[in-house]
């Protein structure tokens, strides 16, 4: 097990547009690290949603699309690169060259399928629930797990219930709960969590909602599908901002008889989207084969090139293919 020394330098990073789990985990490592007295920076490829900037230690973190050159320097300099919630460097856009290119050890920490690099160290499965999970093992195997203080617990609970879906999803383990029940010993305020990550969110945000839902799902009641497409003037039209369309993709499993959701949403430069399934629907086979993408089994995203009108083609004539799965 890799055990960083006291006054090592070590960079934190994790995906692009980074969810609740992944800055859970960063900023959980953060914390447990910097209090072993080593220099610590947590460092996004881009920016994230509001309703997680309330996690301690937000401020401290440094976005690479706003500070390029000083992120650079940060990461040339650093003894230890940690990489979160990801297992590919294109995952953080540009940056993945700077951490590419950087002499640190690299050290991936993560729970998605068919991780690609990270020859120095991998601490990875895909049979956790979430990379916070992770983190609380790893900081287990350095020894550490008596440190974990609420600071560290609001952390990785918020990543554990937003990557379980308050422990609904089929990666909740009994693990999962005794870990979580463990860190509401250690003084963390569950309910509290909960309304921050889930009852904070814009009237902006829920205009589009109601948006979506009256105009732009779609059913297939022949593949079990549900499909949202969102267009950029869609987003022009309600201004949207990172963070606002979190969770419409899980709009459509809510209605009986769905078994596979899609949002396929035009962010100007790449067409983006999104997965999630029922059963042994391996969203992560769509993904992989049609959209540059890939991930968990019943969660999955990719992208495109393509027009969004070819994506949206492109999306149901592979449908037929992927039949037998939703017949079951």
């Amino acid at each position: 097990m890799l055990r960083p020394g006291s006054g090592s330098k070590v960079v934190i990073t994790t995906h692009h547009k980074p969810d609740a789990d992944a800055m859970g985990s960063s900023l959980a490592l953060y914390h447990f690290l910097a209090e072993q007295g080593l220099e610590v920076q947590v460092i996004t490829p881009t920016d994230y949603a509001p309703f997680i900037h309330w996690l301690p230690g937000n401020d401290k973190v440094l976005i690479y699309e706003n500070h390029e050159e000083k992120a650079k320097e940060i990461t040339d300099n650093a003894d230890i690169i940690f990489c979160l919630d990801f297992n590919d460097l294109s995952r953080i856009n540009e940056y993945g060259d700077v951490v590419a290119q950087a002499s640190a050890i690299k050290v991936m920490i993560d729970h998605h399928r068919d991780p690609s690099g990270f020859e120095d160290y991998r601490f990875w499965t895909i049979d956790v629930s979430s990379t916070c999970e992770l983190i609380y093992d790893f900081i287990d195997k350095c020894g550490g797990v008596e440190l974990i203080d609420e600071t560290i617990g609001v952390c990785l609970y918020t990543g554990i219930i937003a990557d379980t879906g308050s422990f609904r999803f089929s990666s909740t383990s009994p693990k999962t709960h005794e870990i979580a029940a463990e860190l509401k010993r250690r003084g963390v305020n569950t309910t509290k969590i909960h309304e921050l990550l889930y009852d904070t969110f814009s009237l902006r945000r829920y205009r589009l909602m109601g948006y979506v839902l009256q105009e732009k799902l779609k059913i297939f009641p022949q593949y079990k599908t549900a499909l949202v497409v969102l267009s950029h003037e869609d987003l022009a039209k309600f201004n949207v901002q990172t963070g606002d369309t979190e969770g419409f993709v899980n709009f459509g499993l809510g209605i009986e008889g769905i078994k596979l959701s899609a949002l396929i949403i035009d962010r100007t430069k790449l067409i983006k989207m999104s997965f999630r399934s029922k059963g042994d629907f391996p969203c992560n086979e769509l993904a992989a084969k049609y959209f540059n993408g890939g991930g968990h089994l019943n969660a999955s995203g990719g992208f495109s090139k393509e027009s969004l009108e070819e994506v949206e083609k492109t999306f149901m004539n592979a449908l037929p293919e992927f039949k037998k799965w939703l017949d079951q």
